[in-house]
């Protein structure tokens, strides 16, 4: 548990997809503070970089591009594919953002991890071929992009060294209703699918097409149990067509991994009918007056006596807890409740609010929290985490130490 609890039932893939959500970088490819450079590693601001000449090429999309220098072959890369290459790039005022020749050292990326101008452009290429780009700003990072990140009309020259093809998936696969291909490595040993009000019991192993890992439960001192339904929706129609023991291979979207899959090895372990959602109380909008106060800001009110001379728990300890979280419309965006599994985590490596209120409570005291804003997320997080106040149920079920 890291410096937040657990807010969606599709953490247990979170550790593999995060990472590969992650905003793109001020520049395509990624930029790098440059170390000094001989000058003549210096690019050369191109005459026509204000704007595209005459005899520029132009695609539908309004990407326009000139060859520069042919290239040696006649492969092109796919958008699935790696690419190495040499580039700098200019706004149209002339002003040099980003070069990988400046620094001396090519580039290697994804060719659908990058702009749309570029992924485009590049599969115009051959091995060897240089070529300037004009790349509107709705192909790059938009008019005003913010982040470090230049705006408008962006000139690029880049040049293709080489291709690097990943593996495809197999063309013998199955596929889901919802066109997810995978491989049955093992058949169920026990009857029975999950529905959509289920729990599911699985373990998870990703990896790239290239055969980098990204995340294997099975390193987890248990195997996660979610609620079916709010799983991303390529497991969700994996799982739920699977039966308990059974061990599939799947090959999962994910346009930012070099080929364009996450490799996913499924074990479907069990499955159980979820129990019924907390519902919102009624005073979720707002801290009531007879909540008790901390300097902090942080409210909260007792639901539940812990016993007499209880336990309390320090900052440096971990706990056991039962909570739902909800956001001030209502909405319940966690649950260990609803999982039927109680979270467990170092208390001092959750959000601030969970920090000090649970220091506040015995074991066995159920308390309601009030957490402001600036004790939890943020007012806009970002990466789907709960904005605003947070409201939280919480039962303190053990200290684990």
């Amino acid at each position: 548990m890291k410096k937040r609890i657990r807010f969606t039932a599709a953490a247990a893939m979170a550790a593999a997809i995060a990472p590969l959500h992650a905003e793109e970088s001020a520049v395509t490819p990624p930029v790098e503070v440059p170390a000094a450079q001989p000058a003549e590693n210096m690019p050369e601001t191109p005459a026509d970089v204000a704007a595209p000449p005459a005899d520029a090429e132009k695609t539908e999309s309004g990407l326009a591009s000139k060859v520069l220098t042919p290239g040696t072959g006649d492969q092109k890369p796919t958008a699935t594919d790696t690419v190495t290459v040499h580039y700098s790039g200019w706004t149209t005022d002339g002003k040099l953002f980003d070069s990988s020749v400046k620094r001396g050292q090519p580039t290697s990326f994804p060719l659908n991890g990058v702009i749309k101008g570029w992924t485009e452009g590049l599969q115009l290429m051959t091995v060897g071929e240089k070529r300037r780009f004009w790349i509107p700003a709705d192909l790059a990072y938009g008019e005003n992009p913010g982040g470090g990140r230049p705006g408008g009309l962006l000139v690029f020259d880049v040049e293709l060294l080489g291709i690097k093809e990943v593996p495809k998936v197999p063309a013998d696969a199955e596929k889901t209703a919802d066109g997810v291909a995978f491989q049955k490595v093992s058949p169920a040993t026990a009857e029975g699918k999950p529905a959509e009000g289920d729990l599911v019991t699985f373990h998870f192993k990703g990896s790239t097409m290239e055969g980098q890992d990204l995340q294997d439960t099975h390193q987890q001192p248990t195997p996660p149990t979610v609620p079916l339904a709010q799983l991303p929706p390529e497991m969700k129609g994996m799982l739920g067509d699977m039966g308990p023991g059974e061990v599939r291979k799947a090959w999962l979207p994910e346009a930012r991994l070099p080929g364009g899959f996450i490799v996913a090895e499924l074990e479907l372990i069990s499955f159980k009918p979820a129990p019924p959602a907390p519902e919102a109380p009624e005073e979720v909008a707002a801290v009531p007056a007879d909540a008790a106060k901390t300097e902090s800001g942080l409210a909260s009110k007792v639901l539940t006596a812990a016993p007499e001379g209880a336990e309390k728990p320090k900052a440096t300890d971990t706990v056991k807890v039962h909570y739902t979280g909800w956001t001030t419309d209502g909405k319940m965006f966690d649950s260990s409740v609803v999982r039927d599994e109680p979270a467990e985590f170092p208390l001092n490596g959750v959000i601030k609010g969970w920090t000090e209120g649970v220091q506040l409570m015995g074991v066995g005291e159920k308390r309601r929290f009030w957490i402001p804003a600036d004790l939890a997320y943020g007012e806009n997080p970002g990466g789907g985490r709960p904005g605003g106040m947070l409201v939280f149920d919480v039962e303190l079920l053990e200290i684990v130490k």
